[in-house]
């Protein structure tokens, strides 16, 4: 172990460095000589970001749990750090050891957005590993990565050795077992023949051992293995039984403040509403639920093991979970004399959640945030959002009745068939919530915060065929809203577009992109998610230098029969059912919740062979016929 030194004096030179110095409460460090298998967990942004990401706290707590392996973490600098590393000759170095990224076994990226991708670049740079996976020696780390994104990988397949498909909890246990077993054989093969390894893990991908076509025009033709050894198609990988499922209930404790400094409780995962636009309902499905018993114990020791006063209820949508008035009734119970809050990221647009979010106000008062995200009601139709105008006035009348004065409202703008009347409905809904508020209150003290974001389409939803609004049509939209915004009281703001028609390209990319990410890198190109920082002209100027066209992946509309960069990746949900909703969505027809109603046929429970876990309607899918096409 070669620890790299850093002089305390370079540090007071740049901002926070508490980022940089590791020794957290609860963080984990072991003696890098007496373990078989080393694993630098890293993340593509900034220490305040990735201390609050809960999948690699997760990951971190999983690997550490065993005896024979370290976890340690990575994350990406900031721009002041990173100059001093390079004006010094620092690599990029883990925070519990301070030992060079290269020097481990595997290093392993969590991508939980497009953007984040020449973070990934630069990181790799500055640990010293080749970013071409053609490139790296046996002597390198094997690169490996997991998250939302893995799910259309092809942009950046050609940086990583493996990706980590689904939920990756006991996945990574079997990784660690085949990496200490090649090494204690002598590392035979090299660096092929442990790619090769990890590659017969169900749920993951080694994108090496396949090839890909293209047409003469550059649209993507065809994937299929080389080795017939490895998946295919790859099914992700998924935990039945989320009770089993492993915490972090000894979570580390940051240095600083960072965005999420509180207690998170998972209280399931997987959504079945089915609103068209997003892609997580889609992917992490079915719905699982922990029991009302094992969440009041983890919120009980994860309280006690990091002192935190508020503790946050997670999911996809918090209020859907079917015990939550018991369960917050407990906690609240619990932690009365202790000053713990409790918190909802989301709710939703009715009276139970409002009930809920009124409980929850007993600790610490903050606004209210509903996500109506089309302003009229055809276009929620459209996007199968399930929420009437009764339902968003009625929770906000009885929020306002007790007590909520502040409002933020989250819609999206360049959805399928919206018109300009669909943008005038966001203002109009504003306004109508403002006078309710004046009706109830007798008072003009109310606070609106409208936020619109530009719609991306993404894999694996009824929406990936269509293609995206220019920049210029967005840019438009984005005016002619905000002119219809003339009251004090309504805050309006927007996305910028640039950045939305990027994602929007590297979501449903291909391995061409892959040059021109690089490209982009090598032009300064890093912090994209960053306003401050992202350059569309130079992300412009690469594509063009690489001779690929953004437009082939935003703005082109898709047959819903052509095959596609992702197609070998299985989530479970088959292309008929995403048709079927693709048509639905343009004849503004709705679609049921299979959660409590029959099977709308997705097919994820019988190809998956995984049944949703409700713990108030065990026994409701034994009943269910499942219905499904064939891939």
């Amino acid at each position: 172990m070669n620890p790299v030194k850093i002089d305390p004096v370079w540090l007071m030179h740049i901002q926070k460095p508490a980022r940089y110095i590791g020794g957290e409460w609860n963080s984990v460090v072991k003696d890098h000589d007496s373990v078989d298998v080393k694993v630098a967990l890293a993340f593509p942004d900034v220490y305040e970001v990735a201390m609050s990401h809960l999948g690699l706290k997760i990951i971190y707590s999983v690997l550490n749990a065993r005896d024979d392996t370290l976890a340690e973490r990575v994350y990406a600098p900031w721009v002041d750090m990173e100059a001093l590393m390079r004006e010094k000759h620092i690599p990029l170095y883990t925070l519990e050891s301070k030992c060079p990224v290269k020097d481990f076994d595997v290093l392993g990226f969590t991508m939980p957005f497009e953007m984040c991708y020449t973070n990934i670049l630069n990181m790799l740079d500055l640990s010293g590993i080749p970013l071409l996976s053609k490139d790296r020696s046996d002597e390198d780390p094997i690169v490996v990565s997991g998250g939302p994104c893995v799910y259309n990988a092809e942009p950046v397949a050609d940086f990583f050795d493996v990706f980590f498909i689904g939920e990756s909890e006991e996945a990574i246990g079997e990784m660690a077992d085949i990496v200490k077993a090649w090494k204690k054989e002598g590392k035979p093969g090299g660096r092929k023949e442990i790619i090769r390894r990890m590659a017969s893990i169900r749920g993951c991908y080694a994108p090496s051992l396949y090839k890909v076509s293209y047409y003469e025009n550059g649209i993507f033709r065809s994937i299929a293995p080389t080795d017939e050894a490895v998946q295919f198609p790859v099914e992700k990988r998924l935990i039945p039984d989320f009770d089993k499922v492993k915490v972090d209930d000894k979570p580390i404790l940051p240095h600083i403040e960072i965005v999420h400094d509180r207690a998170v409780l998972e209280m399931f995962r997987g959504c079945s509403r089915g609103c068209r636009f997003c892609q997580a309902g889609m992917i992490y499905r079915p719905v699982r639920e922990k029991s009302e018993k094992k969440l009041q114990e983890i919120a009980d020791t994860l309280i006690r093991n990091t002192g935190y006063n508020e503790i946050s209820l997670m999911s996809l949508s918090s209020a859907d979970y079917s015990c939550l008035p018991e369960l917050v009734d407990h906690l609240l119970e619990t932690f009365k004399n202790r000053r713990v809050s409790v918190s909802l990221p989301s709710l939703r647009v009715d009276s139970f959640s409002i009930d809920i979010a009124k409980k929850i106000q007993q600790v610490r008062k903050s606004g209210l945030t509903l996500a109506p995200e089309a302003g009229t009601q055809r276009l929620r139709d459209v996007i199968n959002k399930g929420v009437t105008e009764e339902d968003i006035m009625g929770a906000c009348a009885n929020a306002f009745k007790n007590g909520w004065s502040k409002v933020k409202l989250y819609f999206m703008m360049g959805l399928p068939t919206e018109t300009d009347e669909d943008l005038k409905g966001i203002a109009d809904l504003a306004m109508r919530i403002k006078e309710l508020y004046h009706t109830i209150r007798g008072r003009n003290d109310c606070r609106i915060t409208v936020s619109v974001a530009s719609f991306v389409p993404k894999p694996f939803t009824p929406f990936q065929w269509m293609a995206q609004c220019s920049v210029e049509e967005i840019e438009r939209k984005q005016q002619y809203l905000k002119s219809l915004f003339t009251d004090r009281h309504i805050k309006f703001a927007y996305h910028d577009a640039k950045t939305g028609r990027l994602e929007a390209v590297l979501a449903r990319g291909d391995r061409q992109l892959s040059k021109v990410i690089l490209k982009a890198w090598e032009k300064g190109c890093k912090y994209d998610s960053w306003t401050e920082f992202f350059d569309y002209d130079r992300w412009m100027d690469a594509f063009e230098e690489c001779g690929v066209d953004p437009d082939l992946y935003a703005s082109r509309k898709r047959d819903e029969y052509e095959a596609e960069p992702w197609d070998h990746i299985d989530c479970g949900v088959n292309k008929d059912y995403l048709r079927k909703e693709w048509r639905l969505a343009q004849r503004g027809v709705l679609t049921h919740d299979c959660r409590h109603l029959s099977c709308n046929g997705c097919a994820v429970c019988p190809v998956l062979d995984v049944k949703p876990i409700d713990h108030k309607e065990e026994n409701a899918h034994e009943k269910t016929v499942f219905i499904y096409h064939e891939r």
